[in-house]
């Protein structure tokens, strides 16, 4: 086997006189030093059980004994590092992000660095596969640089200072943390472990916020109890396929996400470091949960730029020939979609490269196109606007055709009031239509009402769906919450791309490969080859067919192509493919709940 060295990102290890915060003697902050004593004490915790760790793999045999004893001890080694994360990936987050990173290769934009494979989810992954024993060097190799990396972890808290507000928002995150990827198996997906991770994770919070509630005579009480049934909820279910996910975030999580939120408006300790989360909305699936995403616009009038948009969406004096618009293929009475494999393009007889995508809630993504060629909703109109295929317009032809309609010039200068008529063209027209699609985000589906309290709302079949969704069928760790698109969890700053292997044909026994090199088309990277976005699953019972390709004619297909393992599950010949390939073992009862579930995320259009 080819030697190679891995190594995680630590700082130095200095010779350190106290690991105590560093702070003036008579310093008011809360909950400081009780959280660097919490973080110091449960470090070493950590680091003895990546020793263990490492002692496992290295007596690995033939004998299957010796592999389910380094799964227990990688169990518990993640349990550890779950009561520390919340500090860690605060903090220190570019030091230890490589103590839990996929186990996949990933490359790093802009600069095309590849990233290895490394850390607590590579382990796993070697542990599970079929011949354990063949792996037991690069198993010794990640255990070795894992512990050396955690014995040093101490050192970064070589003149550290924090504020309780910024360990308050640690734990805020936290809570997103827990319910968005630790309770959908996402970094433990063989392991199974992820209800009792998040049950370590929330006895960790607990034990934060014990200096905090007691600061707080009216929420603090009243936080309390709630992380103490919680913590006995998680403790109690631990098993992680028939654990009732939609339960706990109703009862607890999104509880938990509004009653720390009135704490920390309570003690006055607010602060938002994060780009896109909102800590002002109540929990997750507020409407209003997240920031600055969508169009770049400001407008002074909101409103008139959205109807602007909206008029501009479906007029087809935009395209070169005047035939078509936005709305010929995003059809808002097909969900902005047309339920066509591909949409036909300008020229006779020939069909665009791509199926035509739902406009629903695209601009809660950081990623356009199939491929995320684009970076934002302008940069996407303007592309589609020029493209000889799609609109065939140029910016010249575009401005003139504007600038002669009369209906448009009030909303402009209403839209646009600082904008002289010779002034307006495309950047204004990409401006307003990406207004209106930001506005494509109702979230008043079944689910949605069933989460602000409507218990109605839901059947028992979508309820099972929603807990399969989020667990066993693994769905949620590739369409995360509360989208379910691949925004990534907790600071959603990312839009995720997949290689699935996803066939050319809607055949499982025959499967053909498909040979749309998808984001490999802009960076030639191995990994890229075939890689799309992951799309939202809202609405997406009315937006057949499906994949980048359309190949799935139905729900049932794409089931039964995820209930396989992908492409590699099929047979296809995908060796980067990032969908787990084994088989996920779902019955005909829970495909269809699976299925309900999904049409309990329609929404009620009016657009």
């Amino acid at each position: 086997m080819k030697q190679r060295m891995l190594l995680f990102l630590v700082v130095p290890a200095f010779v350190l006189i106290s690991f105590r915060a560093s702070r003036a003697v008579n310093d008011p902050s809360i909950g400081v030093q009780p959280t660097v004593d919490y973080f110091v004490a449960n470090t070493a915790t950590f680091t003895q059980s990546t020793q263990e760790l490492l002692e496992a793999v290295r007596i690995l045999n033939s004998d299957r004994t010796s592999v389910l004893y380094a799964r227990k001890k990688l169990a518990e080694c993640r349990l550890s590092f779950k009561r520390v994360e919340f500090f860690t990936d605060y903090f220190f987050r570019s030091e230890t992000r490589l103590y839990n990173a996929a186990p996949v290769f990933e490359v790093e934009e802009p600069t095309l660095e590849l990233v290895e494979p490394m850390g607590l989810q590579q382990i796993e992954s070697l542990l599970y596969e079929a011949d354990v024993l063949a792996n037991q060097p690069e198993l010794v190799m990640q255990a070795e640089a894992l512990h050396s990396s955690v014995r040093d972890l101490k050192t970064l808290l070589y003149q550290f200072e924090a504020t309780d507000a910024q360990i308050l928002e640690s734990l805020r995150i936290e809570l997103i943390r827990i319910m968005a990827l630790s309770l959908s198996g996402y970094d433990a997906p063989l392991l199974k472990s992820g209800v009792r991770e998040a049950t370590e994770a929330t006895k960790s919070l607990h034990v934060i916020l014990q200096p905090y509630l007691r600061q707080e005579p009216i929420h603090g009480p009243a936080l309390h109890e709630l992380l103490l049934e919680a913590t006995k909820y998680l403790a109690a279910h631990p098993d992680f396929d028939t654990f009732d996910r939609l339960g706990y975030f109703t009862r607890f999580a999104l509880p938990l996400q509004k009653k720390l939120g009135q704490l920390i408006r309570a003690l006055n300790l607010d602060l938002n470091t994060t780009q896109h989360l909102n800590h002002q909305a109540e929990h997750l699936f507020s409407p209003d949960a997240f920031k600055n995403l969508g169009p770049g616009t400001r407008s002074d009038s909101p409103s008139a730029l959205d109807s602007l948009g909206k008029m501009l969406f479906s007029d087809k004096v935009l395209s070169g020939p005047g035939s078509t618009s936005c709305a010929s293929c995003h059809q808002p009475d097909k969900y902005f979609s047309d339920n066509l494999t591909k949409s036909p393009s300008l020229h006779p007889d020939s069909t665009l490269k791509r199926n035509t995508p739902s406009l629903l809630y695209a601009g809660r993504q950081h990623l356009l196109f199939w491929e995320g060629r684009a970076a934002s909703l302008e940069e996407q109109i303007k592309e589609v606007l020029f493209n000889p295929l799609e609109m065939g317009s140029s910016a010249e032809v575009l401005a003139g055709r504007i600038r002669q309609q009369d209906a448009y010039r009030p909303l402009f200068r209403a839209a646009f009031p600082h904008k002289a008529p010779a002034e307006r063209g495309v950047e204004e027209v990409a401006a307003a239509i990406a207004a209106y699609l930001g506005s494509l985000a109702p979230m008043n589906s079944p689910f949605d009402r069933y989460l602000r309290g409507d218990e109605k709302a839901l059947t028992d079949a979508q309820i099972n769906g929603f807990n399969l969704f989020m667990g066993k069928a693994q769905c949620g760790t590739c369409h995360f919450i509360p989208y379910f698109n691949s925004l990534l969890p907790p600071l959603y700053d990312v839009s995720e791309v997949e290689v699935l292997g996803t066939p050319a044909n809607d055949d499982p026994d025959r499967p053909r490969s498909d040979r749309d090199p998808g984001r490999y088309a802009l960076f030639q990277m191995r990994y890229y080859r075939g890689a799309f976005k992951t799309p939202t699953v809202r609405n997406a019972a009315k937006t057949a067919p499906y994949m980048h390709n359309g190949a799935f004619a139905s729900l049932h297909s794409v089931m039964e192509f995820y209930n396989r393992g992908g492409g590699r599950g099929l047979g296809l010949a995908t060796p980067d493919q990032t969908l787990p390939a084994q088989p996920l073992g779902l019955t005909a009862t829970e495909i269809e709940h699976l299925i309900a579930f999904i049409d309990s995320l329609t929404d009620s259009l009016d657009y």
